[in-house]
């Protein structure tokens, strides 16, 4: 089974999280915390603030990583770098999700998580990242 290394943001402004619904894919309608595949000798903070700029338009710096998520999917493994981030610029344009919502911990059961993200959420609640 192949494995993807992404990057993810965890973006947080006023007490509330970014979450994204996929606007294309096998997950379209799922909610998703926004980022993507690295590239090649790309560090994960370097993937995590241009993939943000790629998908959303504003410029993120990194805080701190929350942790690694690793979720086997029917057609391959991901392993998720989930980095906790905060806007430094720019305003949020979606170029690649059909909806975003800032969410506060007691909103995160509110929308369907892909499975690998659901796991973010447990992260969050666990470790009080908003």
């Amino acid at each position: 089974m192949r494995a993807i290394r992404v990057s993810a943001a965890i973006i947080r402004r006023g007490g509330r999280i970014l979450a994204a619904e996929r606007g294309y894919g096998d997950y379209k309608g799922y909610w998703e915390f926004p980022g993507g595949k690295r590239e090649e000798g790309e560090s994960g903070e370097e993937a995590v603030i241009r993939e943000i700029w790629e998908e959303l338009g504003v410029h993120v710096a990194v805080d701190s990583l929350l942790g690694t998520i690793e979720h086997e999917y029917h057609d391959f493994r991901l392993i998720m770098d989930c980095y906790i981030c905060h806007i430094t610029g720019g305003a949020v344009t979606l170029m690649e999700h059909d909806a975003m919502r800032w969410l506060s911990s007691e909103e995160l059961g509110s929308v369907s998580w892909l499975p690998a993200d659901m796991a973010v959420v447990e992260l969050i609640r666990g470790g009080g990242a908003i």
